[in-house]
């Protein structure tokens, strides 16, 4: 549609965002511009001319919004911003946008929880990070926990609680629920020594901990005098590595795109003190054309723009329009020089090209092998799901009934990166009546994991229920019933195939149709389906089969089964003689049974 004059000219003459509107009013394209009047009319012009993206969003476009800024560097900033909270259908969107780490302490609770968490948020929370690499905050929040007590759990501590969970035992916690064990007063001192950690003043909090460790020893306290220096020492190292991985010298990120539309991969390789110390990779599978330096310029923007961090250098494969404005706000941000490079030969080009190859590797790795390996699945699935540690072994659990009836459980088992068959579990369900599906998830739940930690066996990795909200609350609750308040606990919702984290339901994780991880989540949630279908066809088929028997005097629904596993149908059973029916009852029994049939 092409847009009446008086409206073109109406548009004002400033830099600013120009905002596109199709029929039913949603924005469909976000842009920036030095002069609005003259980009936007510059879409209408018989003279330019056109690829097919740029036609179609005209022919959809009915409207056009304007937001008039002061210079060009908050046009991109805002520009930047529409485009995630829109996310128009004809911008490159960086769907992957995943942050680097911070830790989050929730100052505003009694007693603070210290959490792993990829988004900041205004919740009166203290956040700390971000951690790079991310192998850093890990082992922070490791400390935090192992050494110092820092709770992690999700439940309201009110000292009501008549015993301490799992992670009290194994002393990752300081057991603040329960009042005997540890007071306020004795959590505040803890938590003040975790803010030490995390601020960054371990040489500080190391040298409180080894005043403790002298007072400890001259007090003939020699196990707390050990743990104190054990302590100091821990905390000492992690100073180091974090003053190492943040130093500022030679902080380089290096980029390298492939894309074959609709499909497209970036590698984004992080260079510190001269060395690579992490790798990430986004993809995209639906654009609609492959613009090399429009497509960079799209992922600078949304990156760079979200993040707290910011290198001094950024090498890019290709030259865009916007790299000297986007290299002053960089700078702004960052409070140095930033520069966005395109090398052209040496030691720079070459690792341009590395990490253009590694795009290329990523690409075919997606979106042309078929299965991934089972380590690459399991840091893919830790990554996605934001685990502590690569997931060897899943656990996925699935309710079958049929209106309240016949209503049993599956659990399935997946382990190093096969379904492992020889340790898939049936259940019946026994306390719940009718079609409850949220009450039979918790006493399936609660029972498999009381039998394995009473037999102490090994739990696993991560595990995950077939549904929404409702199932993960269930599950959730049989753990807390048996203190493992910790355990990773994952759904996933059918139809919209969106994954909720067990204390971070407010943050689901949507990952795209073709991301394999989802592939292997789907795979274990249809296994699991699959395998309680069968099972509960099974019962029914049974129940079904055994009335006509059961109305018989005499015969209950043992006896039934024993004459349906013997003869294998009702049919079979009616044409046995007397003397066959005796072979599996007893004489007085099998006559009835033989009356039954033959009597007329």
């Amino acid at each position: 549609m092409i847009l009446p004059e008086e409206k073109l000219n109406a548009i004002p003459t400033g830099p600013g965002v120009y905002l596109f509107l199709n029929t039913d009013q949603d924005i469909i394209y976000v842009g920036k511009a030095r002069s609005l009047r003259n980009r936007v009319r510059s879409y209408f012009q018989a003279s330019r001319g056109r690829d097919d993206k740029t036609g179609r969003l005209v022919e959809e476009l009915v409207d056009v919004r304007t937001i008039v800024v002061d210079n060009e560097h908050e046009a991109l900033a805002l520009e930047n911003n529409l485009i995630k909270q829109n996310r128009p259908r004809f911008n490159i969107l960086l769907r992957d946008d995943k942050t680097y780490p911070y830790l989050k302490l929730t100052s505003q609770e009694k007693f603070p929880r210290l959490i792993y968490t990829r988004r900041v948020r205004k919740d009166g929370a203290i956040y700390f990070g971000p951690y790079f690499p991310a192998g850093i905050g890990i082992r922070a929040k490791k400390i935090a926990h192992q050494y110092l007590g820092i709770r992690s759990c999700s439940i309201d501590i009110d000292h009501g609680l008549p015993r301490p969970c799992l992670q009290y035992h194994i002393k990752r916690c300081l057991g603040p629920c329960v009042e005997t064990l540890c007071s306020k007063d004795r959590y505040d001192e803890a938590v003040r020594d975790a803010r030490l950690l995390l601020e960054g003043r371990a040489s500080h909090l190391a040298e409180q901990l080894e005043a403790r460790m002298l007072a400890a020893a001259q007090e003939e306290r020699f196990e707390a005098a050990a743990k104190f220096r054990d302590l100091a020492h821990t905390i000492q190292e992690l100073g180091e590595r974090q003053k190492l991985a943040t130093a500022r010298a030679d902080d380089i990120d290096i980029i390298g795109i492939h894309g074959e539309p609709p499909r497209a991969a970036v590698n984004l390789f992080h260079m510190r003190a001269g060395r690579v110390v992490e790798r990430r990779e986004y993809f995209w599978e639906d654009l609609e054309e492959f613009n090399p330096p429009q497509f960079l310029e799209a992922f600078l923007k949304q990156f760079y723009l979200g993040e707290s961090f910011t290198p001094a250098q950024i090498f890019v494969p290709v030259d865009f329009e916007d790299r000297n404005l986007l290299e002053e706000i960089l700078t702004e941000k960052r409070g140095r020089k930033v520069e966005i490079a395109t090398p052209q030969r040496g030691a720079k080009r070459e690792f341009v090209e590395l990490v253009e190859r590694n795009a290329k590797l990523s690409f075919d790795q997606r979106f042309r092998t078929l299965m991934p390996s089972s380590k690459t699945i399991s840091t893919a699935l830790q990554d996605a799901l934001d685990l502590e540690a690569a997931p060897r072994r899943i656990e996925c659990f699935d309710i079958s009934n049929i209106q309240g009836t016949d209503s049993v459980a599956s659990c399935v088992v997946w382990e190093d990166g096969k379904m492992k068959k020889s340790d898939y579990r049936k259940f019946i369900i026994k306390t719940v009546e009718g079609a409850d599906d949220f009450a039979s998830m918790k006493e399936v739940v609660t029972r498999r994991y009381r039998r394995l930690r009473d037999e102490k066996r090994r739990l696993p990795d991560l595990t995950l229920v077939d549904g929404g909200l409702g199932q993960l609350h269930a599950a959730a609750e049989a753990l807390d019933s048996l203190d493992l308040v910790a355990h990773p606990l994952a759904a996933i919702a059918k139809r919209e195939e969106i994954l909720y984290l067990r204390g971070r339901e407010n943050e689901p994780v949507m990952l795209e149709k073709s991301h394999p991880v989802l592939h292997l989540i789907q795979q274990i949630r249809d296994e699991s389906h699959r395998f309680a279908v069968t099972f509960h066809r099974h019962r029914r088929r049974q129940r079904t089969l055994t009335t006509e028997l059961e109305t018989i005097s005499g015969i209950g629904p043992k006896t039934a089964r024993q004459l349906l596993n013997r003869f294998g149908s009702v049919a079979k059973v009616q044409k046995a003689s007397l003397e066959e029916l005796s072979t599996v009852l007893g004489p007085a029994a099998a006559q009835k049974v033989f009356n039954h049939f033959h009597s007329k």
